[in-house]
């Protein structure tokens, strides 16, 4: 599997990203510049990652510029083809801007940006730690859609608290059903809040973000 990872102007975690990938997960990554759009050499096996940072600013909205950039278009194309995308944190936000995803994710509930160590977890695994940064990262839609993502099983990944506990004070932001991640209905989408990239490395003292990876099948 090769990894192509998305520059935008204002990304803050696409070397994060390449590093964890490379060093962690010996993986082949490719950085793909926000100006150009060709993605003919990725097939559906491959992945793409639209990374954290804040994409154009934050201006206007979180993801919405990005949403614009040739390389989107093509991100776009490549997902309805079948192909796999990640998006964390701002990539998350991108990827529901621009329709891949459903719902959106709002400010923070206490308002504040939140840049610390939580804990998430699949309906199966143990609570993993894994570190969050934002501060417009509480998943948000409607009735429908989230009755829509739980019945199709499409939430990935829920904040808990250490135990695993899911609800309460282990979610850090107010989300929706304490959502942290979501699938397509294809399930080759993917976005999550949460930074898996940062725990990847025992210099950190956390590895869980492996097991990140290798639950969304992104591992080697």
């Amino acid at each position: 599997m090769k990894f192509g990872v998305v520059v935008f102007p204002g990304s803050n975690c696409d070397r994060d990203m390449q590093d964890a990938l490379e060093k962690d997960l010996g993986a082949q990554v490719e950085m793909l510049w926000h100006k150009d759009s060709d993605l003919s050499h990725f097939t559906t096996d491959d992945c793409v990652i639209l990374p954290g940072g804040f994409s154009y600013g934050d201006y206007l909205r979180c993801g919405a510029i990005a949403k614009f950039s040739p390389m989107m278009q093509s991100v776009i194309d490549f997902a309805n083809k079948g192909g796999k995308v990640l998006g964390v944190c701002n990539g998350f936000q991108i990827l529901c801007e621009s329709g891949l995803l459903p719902g959106a994710l709002l400010q923070n509930e206490n308002q504040q940006f939140i840049c610390k160590n939580v804990y998430i977890k699949t309906d199966n695994s143990k609570a993993l730690q894994i570190p969050i940064a934002h501060g417009e990262g509480r998943y948000f839609a409607d009735d429908a859609t989230l009755k829509h993502l739980e019945n199709n099983k499409q939430i990935l990944f829920r904040y808990c608290d250490e135990q695993g506990n899911v609800g309460g004070a282990g979610n850090p932001n107010g989300s929706t059903h304490d959502i942290a991640g979501i699938c397509n209905d294809q399930r080759n989408v993917v976005g999550m809040m949460p930074h898996p990239e940062r725990a990847t490395s025992s210099a950190l003292s956390n590895i869980d973000g492996k097991e990140v990876f290798e639950i969304l099948g992104l591992s080697k």
